[in-house]
């Protein structure tokens, strides 16, 4: 039975039509390289195959990471709004109301963050882990 016809990708990477979902693979298990028709030997790899999408470069990316360059890139562009408002480039004010609120959100959040910042010792049932009583005025 023949393979179905695949219509043409087209990305970043190199392009390949429907008529390359040939592939061979090296003694590791990882293709080395892409073939139009089956000469034999070769191994046929549905569209989106995992192997095939890797070889030309389109791995999947972890969702968390998503999230994690997101969130990092809404911390520069909270500190770039920062910037321009104490250069007094924009006022707060020039923002739509929606993001002004986002971004009093944030900061309001981020300051109840650093008042009760983390506290790696605190006292025990025997009393301060470091006691610092006896240590008088340092001069």
């Amino acid at each position: 039975m023949a393979p179905p016809k695949r219509r043409a990708y087209s990305g970043s990477s190199p392009t390949f039509t429907s008529a390359m979902p040939y592939v061979r693979r090296g003694p590791d298990g990882l293709i080395e390289s892409l073939h139009r028709q089956d000469s034999g030997g070769l191994e046929f790899l549905p569209e989106g195959h995992r192997d095939l999408m890797s070889f030309i470069g389109h791995t999947a990316a972890n969702p968390n990471e998503f999230g994690r360059l997101d969130a990092d890139f809404v911390r520069v562009i909270e500190d770039v709004i920062d910037t321009l408002i104490v250069k007094n480039v924009i006022n707060i004010t020039d923002l739509p109301g929606e993001a002004q609120a986002k971004l009093f959100a944030r900061k309001s959040f981020r300051e109840r963050v650093a008042r009760n910042p983390l506290r790696l010792f605190s006292d025990t049932q025997f009393g301060a882990v470091i006691d610092d009583t006896n240590f008088g005025e340092l001069s």
